[in-house]
């Protein structure tokens, strides 16, 4: 299947505008690659500290050329539950590779820190900058140059993007991403969400807020709102990184290992050693990275990939702009209801059909290019699966349904739950900023009121607590930066601004920050760039100012008078507070070098 001219128009844009930065990547890669073994360059001294503390077995087989070497990056930790399952994974991949006839090895850890755990903490402003330390550390792993290929044990929001942002750097080895999967449900999201407003209005205490929560949030996996950690699920099938079917299973179950097993085998099969040579940072081109963006646009995913997309792409040479993403949006339907966009969670909608149906929804409908290159080989029509437990303790694989078992949940492409997808680009005097709408209801997508204005979410958590947020308004939240402090979700908000909504105020959002996949039903332009310590706009509108959002025309526009507006001058907060302490003094490099947001945010 072809895909249809809007798809292949942004296509050709990304491949003609990234022509110097991809050929420039390509052939780096290229010299990197060989057809032997990459310890093989390694001194006898080197090679020697490389396998050192290695099994005999496996000793024996590392001292010569022609056995493959995988390295394993891993993010685990035992606190957070996305990354516990990871525990006993590299265990697993070993011996797949001992049975495959190569070896496996722990080339190094990366951190995973939690939004969930952080939100409207000081260790939140770290949380942005994360990505790119992963990146880092992953690249510290795969320095030693003992491996053939890599596996990539990683779920949440700044975790993958770093990882990816990592493969692509050593672009001529394979990689596969191996997810570790959703937790079972529990509490039901938007009962979680009536739970939360109840306290922020003090109708209920915490000790009814925490036994909410903890029904919510409740064993190992991945949280089951479609947030960040489960777009970047997504992502990786969808891009061809992940083995067919098998992005949404629990953790913990034999069809879960018996997926990591089967990948450590392919990894070890796309080698350079092999017939089926797949380096990542070929395999990932144009096309692939379009992919990606429809899929977002098709589930309503979060919003932070409008940030790290970009950064992705950076990393394999190529440049997509938020522009992109919006001109894809227009023209990709809404096929999932998953909270905050609906009311099911990521295994309703894994039961109701899963990837598996929407790859295979999106291609027949022209919306994806089939004919990329994928660790699984040939095109993306194979990711058109389910992956199930075969009789024999391995995976086996079924065509996708051809129904939806949940049309409330997962529909078709041509009968969508909106003809269009949850990302914009608005525009306006005020700067760029980018809004998922797929939560928002129609009728509240145009708001325009007077502008509150506050330096922090604390100081209008604040306002609301004493009563001060009457009437309607748009809130500005400004110096939330990655300049200013590392760019930290707002996600707090989502709550009093919810309450507001609800008592029938019209309310919005304007923020230089972010709001991530959480992003829900109230109208927020978030990531607005150029950022207030960064010069933009948004540091110049002052309380009482009428704002515009219109998110139907994708306009964001300040009703004052344009001369008047240019001679005001920006206060600039004390930010202090914010460099120091839960160490933020160490993230100053990262402040004063970060790009804008819709440049990806990187501070390489």
């Amino acid at each position: 299947m072809t895909a249809k001219r809007e798809i292949q128009t942004v296509t050709d844009r990304i491949i003609e505008r990234s022509k110097p930065g991809r050929e420039a990547y390509l052939d780096r890669i290229a010299s990197a690659a060989g057809s032997s073994a990459h310890r093989g360059v390694l001194s006898c001294g080197n090679l020697a500290h490389g396998f050192a503390a290695c099994a005999a077995g496996d000793k024996a087989a590392l001292t010569g050329d022609r056995v493959p070497n995988l390295g394993i990056i891993t993010s685990y930790n035992d606190m957070l539950s996305a990354h516990q399952p990871f525990e006993t994974f590299p265990q697993l991949i070993k011996q797949a590779a001992r049975e495959a006839g190569g070896v496996a090895q722990v080339a190094g850890g990366v951190p995973a820190m939690c939004d969930g755990v952080t939100q409207g903490q000081p260790g939140m402003e770290l949380s942005l900058f994360s990505r790119d330390v992963i990146a880092m550390s992953a690249a510290v792993g795969l320095s030693h140059n003992m491996f053939d290929a890599a596996v990539y044990l990683g779920v949440c929001d700044k975790i993958v993007p770093g990882l990816v942002i990592a493969a692509l750097s050593f672009g001529h080895l394979p990689a596969i991403f191996i997810p570790a999967g959703p937790m079972t449900s529990g509490l039901p999201n938007d009962e979680k969400a009536r739970i939360r407003q109840l306290f922020a209005e003090g109708k209920v205490g915490r000790d009814e807020l925490l036994e909410a929560e903890s029904k919510s949030y409740h064993g190992p996996g991945t949280c089951t709102f479609y947030g960040t950690a489960n777009s970047n699920q997504m992502l990786m099938e969808i891009m061809g990184l992940h083995s067919p079917g098998g992005t949404f299973v629990n953790p913990g179950t034999p069809l879960r290992e018996a997926l990591t097993r089967e990948a450590a085998k392919r990894a070890l099969a796309i080698t350079a050693l092999g017939n089926e040579y797949t380096p990542v940072g070929q395999m990932i081109d144009e096309r692939s990275i379009v992919n990606g963006i429809v899929g977002l646009n098709a589930t309503g995913g979060s919003t932070n990939h409008t940030i790290h997309l970009i950064a992705i792409a950076a990393a394999a040479g190529i440049s997509i702009t938020w522009q992109d993403i919006s001109e894809l949006s227009d023209v990709v339907p809404l096929l999932a209801r998953v909270y905050p966009n609906g009311l099911a969670d990521v295994n309703h909608f894994n039961a109701a059909g899963g990837l598996g149906f929407m790859i295979r929804e999106l291609i027949d409908a022209g919306l994806l290019h089939e004919d990329v290159r994928t660790v699984w080989g040939g095109g993306l029509r194979n990711y058109a699966v389910e992956a199930r437990l075969g009789e024999d303790g391995n995976v086996s694989r079924a065509p996708a349904p051809a129904t939806s078992g949940d049309a409330k949940v997962l529909t078709t492409a041509s009968e969508p739950f909106q003809p269009n997808g949850g990302l914009k680009v608005l525009k306006g005097n005020i700067g760029n900023a980018i809004i998922k709408v797929s939560a928002v209801k129609p009728e509240k997508r145009v708001i325009e009121a007077p502008a509150k204005v506050f330096d922090s979410q604390a100081a209008l958590n604040d306002a609301f607590k004493a009563g001060a947020l009457t009437g309607d308004f748009i809130a500005v939240i400004r110096f939330q930066g990655p300049k200013a402090n590392g760019m930290p979700e707002l996600h707090k908000l989502t709550t009093v601004l919810g309450v507001l909504q609800d008592r029938g105020q019209k309310v919005a959002l304007v923020t230089d920050g972010r709001m991530s996949g959480a992003s829900g039903k109230v109208p927020a332009a978030i990531h607005v760039t150029p950022e207030a310590l960064d010069g933009g706009a948004i540091g110049r509108i002052r309380d009482g100012d009428m704002v515009q959002l219109d998110a139907d025309a994708g306009t964001l526009e300040l009703l004052v008078d344009a001369s008047a507006f240019a001679a005001r001058t920006a206060p600039v907060p004390d930010l202090s507070d914010n460099h120091f302490g839960f160490g933020r003094e160490l993230f100053g490099g990262f402040r004063e070098r970060a790009a804008r947001a819709d440049r990806g945010a990187a501070a390489f």
